[in-house]
């Protein structure tokens, strides 16, 4: 598949969000204003793109030759780890506010199983080292491109009529439902009518 591809099917096809429900819960808890859905979406596009890098890294040149592929999520996991930490340390420096404004969810970008899968995603596809970055970087901007569409979403619902037992949390659910069944309309066949396949 192209870099291209690539792209389109992370972004679009296999959004972590909204297709494979990956992540929710940064999605949900930072989405209610388009700052900190914004900080957190390049957060969280860094930790993807590095993290595929250096995970790919990890396994071909620790894990594969040694048959210790069986410690690949503790692996992959130290290694998400250590990117957030150092996220999380330039974040608090050069954006205090920012940084006060994702709170506990910043941390929890460790455990965002979208940015584990899309390290395991990548060595099951056998990609090579650049196909992993363009994997990484797509499924980060597919994660962006989600959150700020539902802090968007957030804002206006901030502003309508909505009954007090569907506010907050409920409709948000309600609406990254129907967000998702959006996604839905793009599959495989998008990239063969675009020709990258």
């Amino acid at each position: 598949m192209s870099y291209i591809g690539i792209l389109v099917t992370y972004i679009f096809i296999q959004n972590f969000i909204l297709v494979q429900f990956m992540g929710l819960c940064p999605f949900i808890g930072v989405s209610k204003n388009s700052e900190s859905a914004i900080g957190m979406g390049v957060a969280v596009t860094f930790v993807t793109a590095i993290a595929s890098v250096v995970c790919w890294a990890v396994h071909e040149f620790l894990l594969a030759p040694f048959g210790l592929e069986y410690l690949r999520t503790i692996a992959f996991i130290l290694v998400i780890a250590s990117l957030v930490q150092l996220v999380e340390m330039v974040i608090r420096k050069m954006s205090p506010g920012l940084y006060k404004a994702l709170g506990i969810y910043l941390p929890l970008i460790t455990t965002n199983c979208a940015v584990l899968g899309i390290a395991i995603i990548n060595i099951d596809n056998g990609y090579n080292l650049l196909e992993s970055f363009v994997a990484g970087l797509a499924a980060g901007l597919g994660f962006t491109m989600a959150i700020i569409l539902m802090s968007n979403i957030r804002e206006k619902l901030e502003m309508t009529p909505v009954r007090k037992v569907f506010q907050g949390v409920p409709i948000a659910f309600i609406s990254a439902g129907l967000m998702a069944l959006a996604f839905m309309m793009f599959d495989k066949s998008l990239l063969t009518n675009l020709g990258l396949v």
